[in-house]
């Protein structure tokens, strides 16, 4: 027994030292980030994925670092839709385009080129991706990057992504709170783009016409499918929120990403409770006084 819980207790600690904050590639790294302080959430690893804790009603922000010296191009996906046109994510669609060594943090779901809906945690039921007919992907966040093409002027030719502009450029404009915080910039999304993700926005239900745009301020939402922590996570369409972006164009140099990174959450209860985050078993302190009379010995 005590053998069992030492194991459990070194397999905790392991855990521990393997975690870190960022998911790190070759050509860029992904992380979460909690917008009310900055931090990056834990990327823990199981079972060959990685996985962050999120609380319900916590707004968050996905950060992408680009780890090159050209531009690349991240086509960022937040429960299986694309955050800048909202429709059901595929590599080939609009993204942000970074530029060398830039980190970029994005808060929200693009609404147009001046603002962003808030990502937040929240019960799959009250996610966009739900509110959208899409609960199925819930749960995760993924990025797929590619690299910029070379100029026509070298021979080389981007194919069938020569003529398209559907990507985003970082700019010196106001960001979201927490971009700006850091320093960062985001990227801009195209027209066609910001006008899929605005037709694409959930109807407000039981009549409450603010609901599409309610997000709590920091603390838990007040709302009973989120006060059961048991309930799987997705990511809500909060309030809307200051995020400058302009238009650009972009080849890619291949079709297929170069790279694809992707992080799952839940809550940390579920976590938990699938062994994703293991619990050390606790250190049992020998008492000088544990009461009770003197038994005959064993043996």
């Amino acid at each position: 027994m005590q053998r069992s819980k030492l194991f459990r207790f070194l397999l905790a600690g392991i855990a521990a030292l393997g975690a870190s904050t960022a998911l790190a590639g070759a050509l860029g790294d992904l992380a979460v980030v909690d917008t009310s302080t900055g931090e990056r959430l834990t990327v823990y690893q199981h079972g060959g994925r990685h996985y962050v804790a999120g609380a319900p009603g916590r707004r968050y922000a996905v950060e992408v670092t680009n780890r090159t010296g050209g531009r690349v191009l991240a086509v960022v996906s937040v429960d299986g839709v694309n955050v800048v046109s909202g429709e059901t994510a595929m590599p080939a669609q609009s993204g942000y385009v970074l530029a060398p060594w830039q980190q970029l943090q994005i808060a929200g779901w693009r609404k147009n080129l001046g603002e962003v809906a808030a990502f937040y945690f929240t019960a799959v039921p009250d996610s966009y991706a739900a509110r959208t007919g899409r609960p199925r992907n819930a749960g995760v966040v993924g990025v797929a990057l590619f690299r910029e093409a070379p100029s026509p002027a070298s021979g080389l030719s981007g194919g069938r992504f020569e003529e398209r502009s559907a990507a985003e450029s970082p700019v010196d404009a106001p960001a979201a709170p927490a971009a700006t915080a850091q320093g960062r910039g985001e990227a801009s999304a195209p027209t066609q783009a910001a006008e899929a993700s605005a037709s694409a926005e959930p109807r407000p239900r039981n009549g409450d016409q603010s609901r599409a745009d309610a997000s709590p301020a920091g603390g838990a939402l007040q709302r009973p499918a989120e006060a059961n922590r048991a309930a799987r996570l997705g990511t809500g369409h909060g309030e809307r929120l200051a995020s400058q972006a302009e238009r650009t164009a972009f080849r890619r140099a291949t079709e297929a990403p170069e790279e694809t990174l992707v992080i799952y959450y839940d809550s940390r209860a579920n976590l938990v409770a699938r062994g994703v985050i293991p619990t050390p078993a606790p250190i049992r302190t020998p008492q000088p006084f544990p009461g009770g009379f003197v038994p005959d010995p064993r043996g």
